[in-house]
């Protein structure tokens, strides 16, 4: 284990110490030898890369890093154990790089822990595989299914994050109502208000909004076809007709749809201003 912290320490290849520690330690041991070194040296480089190593990785990750702290920010602990699924860049180079980012440490170092664990029973388990093969303690009917089995979970890790992308991807973007009002000072986002024109009038509404009820979204589709690679927030009272407008346009092929998290009702609760049915010119 302290030879495993090291080697992620010093950027060293881990693969090569995971199937070493199932031939020699065997499944079980092997794999909480191997998980265990490989998060206290993940740790350690966080730690450093935080308190002593800072420019350093800054100038090692550059634009990455950027996508790292946006990523923190936005989803926490799941975009930490996402990274880990998904090679974005080197295992070690990550783990001192995650070490810049508002994660905190012990939330880190467990995510870390959960999210390596498949990996590390697999790769463990191919050099208990190979041991057995090369020593030749097994014969070729049971180390053939052995490997068979190897080669299943590894691909079944693999497929893994395919998984988590295609969960992710069926969830709608949200935008935050500090978001929304940023980008309403400019002039791409289209705003789509889709409660009714009765609560739309006499609660108050978004100067800068359209409102299209949701029962009238789709005979408006048309009016909204130069959006459909342009940004497009939807809201309403909470959040609730938005979810279903944002399946519906992205059916049809909009790009760039987003939901206002929390709806009318959090841009009140945070002090933004509506205009009232008296201020409407209209």
């Amino acid at each position: 284990m302290g030879l495993y912290a090291l080697a992620t320490l010093l950027f060293l290849p881990g693969s090569l110490l995971t199937l070493a520690g199932g031939a020699v330690f065997g499944l079980g041991p092997g794999t909480f030898y191997n998980l265990t070194g490989a998060t206290v040296g993940a740790g350690l480089s966080f730690l450093a890369a935080r308190h002593l190593l800072g420019d350093w990785v800054e100038s090692k990750t550059r634009g990455r890093l950027a996508q790292l702290k946006q990523g923190v920010e936005r989803e926490g602990w799941q975009f930490v154990a996402f990274v880990r699924l998904i090679p974005l860049f080197p295992f070690n180079l990550l783990n001192y790089a995650l070490g810049l980012t508002r994660i905190r440490f012990w939330t880190y170092l467990a995510v870390t822990y959960l999210a390596m664990l498949p990996g590390a029973f697999v790769y463990t388990y191919i050099g208990v595989v190979g041991k057995n093969a090369l020593a030749g303690q097994d014969n070729l009917a049971q180390i053939g299914p052995q490997a068979l089995l190897a080669l299943g979970l590894l691909a079944l890790v693999i497929y893994l994050p395919k998984l988590y992308l295609a969960r992710k991807s069926s969830k709608p973007a949200m935008m935050s109502v500090e978001e929304l009002k940023e980008g309403l000072s400019g002039s791409e986002l289209l705003l789509v208000d889709l409660r009714d024109e009765e609560d739309y009038r006499s609660r108050g509404f978004i100067p800068q909004g359209q409102n299209i009820p949701l029962a009238r979204l789709r005979e408006s589709m048309d009016g909204l076809l130069g959006y459909k690679e342009e940004p497009i927030a939807l809201i309403c009272t909470t959040s609730i007709r938005s979810f279903k407008a944002y399946e519906l346009l992205r059916k049809e092929g909009f790009q760039k749809v987003a939901v206002v998290d929390g709806g009318i009702k959090q841009w009140s609760e945070k002090g933004f201003s509506l205009r009232s049915n008296q201020e409407d010119p209209a």
